[in-house]
């Protein structure tokens, strides 16, 4: 049998006596208007098709998105050539042979190498293209929960805002996502945390003794680790960085740090400042680069003394002003 097969709920409406005369016939179906109707496709078998072929469902073109979990075997959905997983678009030969479009446009003439005659050629397939597009799993990254076309799982991986980030605290081999790296480094560490508001300054006043602080953005808990250290010469450096995925490059969030230098010291007002936008980091706790433009520079006579402590460096406090703002997309796209 070839073509296509219809399945119909129904029933015949031949009477009893007549039963012999219309098992001959096709049956006429009485269907009510909410009946349901589901439809087959016959498909034929490799040998050339025939009674032997496997039937399969056919989707409705108008009908709505349906999802289905199952599980196969991850080869299938990776090029035998270069090993990868398949993207579109993907070719086939005639003898079946796949291989994803990178492998193909290196081979001579598209000609496939696993023909033995040496005569099969490469064309695209746009059934397995609606496969691999189709394909997806979920982020193997802890509180992600998201599902990934399979073949951008590890570009994914790379930018996923749960991506596992490094600790900061020198011989600590902690590793987790950026969530849970502030509560270690709070419940271990004895890091201090602190909430911010995007959009909006707030102060801070930074023990230099204490280089680490945690910030967490108040609408997201996106975290960000904000380190304090020297330069040399007195100068205190500071500087804020997200913890986050290192491959993802491109800023997600600008900030400005500044901190204002009392009149009482100099006779007027005055202010050191920094506008910059934000890296990321899967290691944040890493030593400021001199070279960089992410941090601020703080001279000594901009520190203040440190409340309810006695004399020395270490009672020195950075009274800091900062603020973070989430890019817009359309900024984010050009940096």
């Amino acid at each position: 049998m070839q073509g296509a097969a219809v399945a119909v709920e129904g029933r015949s409406r031949a009477s009893p006596d007549k039963a012999d005369e219309e098992s001959a016939k096709k049956p006429r179906l009485d269907l009510p208007d909410a009946h349901s109707v589901k439809q087959e496709l016959v498909a034929p078998d490799a040998a050339g098709g025939g009674d032997g072929g496997a039937i399969v469902a056919a989707a409705s073109a108008f009908g709505p998105r349906e999802e289905l979990a199952v599980r196969i075997d991850k080869r299938l959905l990776h090029c035998p050539l270069c090993t990868l997983p398949f993207k579109p678009p993907v070719f086939q030969c005639k003898a079946g042979h796949l291989a994803c479009g990178g492998c193909v446009a290196e081979l001579p003439c598209g000609q496939c190498k696993a023909c033995v005659d040496g005569a099969g050629f490469f064309d695209p397939c746009p059934a397995l293209d609606a496969v691999v597009s189709s394909t997806r799993t979920e982020c193997p990254n802890p509180g992600c929960k998201r599902y990934v076309t399979y073949h951008e799982v590890p570009e994914h991986q790379t930018a996923c805002p749960h991506a596992p980030c490094r600790c900061t605290e020198p011989g600590c081999g902690y590793v987790g996502a950026p969530q849970a790296l502030a509560g270690h480094l709070h419940t271990v560490h004895s890091v201090p945390v602190r909430a911010v508001q995007y959009g909006k300054a707030s102060q801070l006043r930074v023990p230099v003794s204490a280089p680490r602080l945690v910030l967490l953005g108040d609408d997201d808990n996106r975290v960000f680790l904000l380190t304090v250290g020297a330069l040399g010469a007195g100068v205190t450096a500071v500087s804020v960085v997200c913890a986050r995925a290192s491959a993802a490059t491109r800023p997600r969030f600008a900030c400005k740090m500044w901190v204002n230098l009392e009149p009482a010291k100099c006779g007027k007002e005055d202010m050191v400042l920094v506008d910059m936008h934000m890296r990321s980091s899967s290691s944040p706790g890493a030593v400021v680069a001199a070279g960089e433009p992410t941090f601020l520079m703080v001279p000594p006579m901009y520190l203040v003394p440190a409340a309810a402590a006695g004399d020395g460096a270490a009672s020195m406090e950075v009274p800091l002003h900062i603020r973070i703002d989430k890019l817009s997309p359309w900024s984010d796209a050009l940096v």
